[in-house]
């Protein structure tokens, strides 16, 4: 095995422990958040560190070793895919904070009624469903698991685009429900984001697997 070979295993296994790290956060933040369960909350806030840090480390790596070792071709585009998939499994890892951090500065449980007239437990399904399934994709190099992602995040934006019209009408029946529906709101925009960042995550593999760019492309369907 050349360095190289060497320093891009080490990279796939440091993003592959990036990867499972932001799942692991997004399940311990969902569980917070329906639960009521603040020390689960307040052990997402912490973690959060080790995703910055993991998110630096890989960077680094990445911009060291296109700058040392001067790769090509397929190594190249799997260094240039890693700090993009990097830089949105970050993102979604600040939004499994953000739903923490609401977690945590709840003053009581969250209604039933409201967690699932939003729909935010089928939300978070896909979502994380959609995490796991993108690192499969990656493990396996299994180009028909990217192309399934692009339907799930369909799936998130049909559910998002309802929201407001519930929100409104729960806001009118339930006006001292007001703050946390303002909470349900932004988490529930969160989980959106969370997928289009796995969406571009999938442009990215497609990018690596076959050097095809489908950003804004019509290809992705």
């Amino acid at each position: 095995m050349t360095h190289l070979d060497s320093n891009l295993t080490q990279l796939r296994e440091d993003l592959i422990q990036m990867w499972n790290l932001v799942s692991s956060q997004m399940e311990m933040a969902r569980l917070a958040l329906i639960n009521g369960d603040k020390d689960l909350a307040k052990e997402v806030r912490a973690n959060e560190k080790m995703v910055d840090a993991f998110e630096l480390k890989i960077d680094m790596d990445c911009e060291n070793i296109i700058m040392l070792q001067n790769p090509v071709a397929i190594d190249l585009r799997f260094l240039l895919s890693v700090l993009k998939i990097n830089y949105n499994l970050e993102r979604i890892g600040d939004y499994a904070n953000a739903i923490a951090k609401t977690a945590e500065k709840a003053d009581k449980e969250w209604p039933a009624e409201l967690v699932e007239t939003t729909h935010i437990p089928e939300m978070f399904f896909i979502a994380q469903t959609m995490i796991q399934e993108a690192l499969g994709a990656f493990e396996k190099a299994d180009r028909k698991m990217v192309k399934g992602l692009f339907g799930k995040d369909e799936q998130l934006d049909k559910m998002n685009a309802e929201i407001p019209a519930i929100i409104c009408t729960m806001l009118k029946n339930k006006p001292d429900d007001a703050a946390t529906l303002l909470d349900a709101f932004s988490i529930i925009r969160k989980l959106e984001r969370a997928g289009d960042h796995i969406t571009n995550i999938a442009e990215e593999l497609i990018f690596y697997f076959d050097a095809i760019i489908v950003k804004h492309s019509k290809l992705k369907k």
